[in-house]
C-alpha cells in the first residue's frame, strides 16, 4: 500500500506542476485550483507513504519521477523542446534514484 500512495503522490505532484504552467501566473482560476489541491494531496499522500518507507530513497523517487513527469508533460502538453542535454539530465536523475535505492532500500527496518 505505501507504494500505491507514493505513486498517487507522484501523479498529484506532476498534475499540480503542469497546472502551474497552465495557470499562467495564477491568472486562470481552474488550473490555479488544481495547483493548490494537487500539491496538498501530493504532500498528504507522500506523508502517509513515509510512515512505512525510508525518507531518503522515497523522496528521491518522488522528486525524480515528478521531474521526469513534468518534463514529459511539458513536451506533450506545451510543445516544450526536447534537447539531447535535457534527455541526458533526465537519465542522470533516474540513475541517481537507482543508486539511492541500491544504497539503502525504501522499506523501514
Amino acid at each position: 500500500m505505501p507504494y500505491v500512495l507514493l505513486g498517487l503522490a507522484i501523479i498529484a505532484e506532476v498534475t499540480a506542476t503542469l497546472s502551474l504552467r497552465a495557470s499562467e501566473g495564477f491568472s486562470k482560476w481552474g488550473p490555479s485550483v488544481i495547483v493548490v489541491v494537487g500539491y496538498a494531496l501530493s504532500f498528504l499522500l507522500l506523508a502517509k507513504a513515509l510512515t512505512a518507507l525510508n525518507v531518503g530513497p522515497v523522496y528521491a523517487i518522488w522528486s525524480a519521477l515528478g521531474t521526469i513527469g513534468a518534463f514529459a508533460g511539458g513536451v506533450l502538453l506545451f510543445n516544450e523542446p526536447v534537447r539531447p542535454v535535457t534527455v541526458l539530465g533526465a537519465a542522470i536523475v533516474v540513475a541517481g534514484v537507482v543508486v539511492m535505492n541500491l544504497g539503502g532500500g525504501v522499506s523501514h527496518g
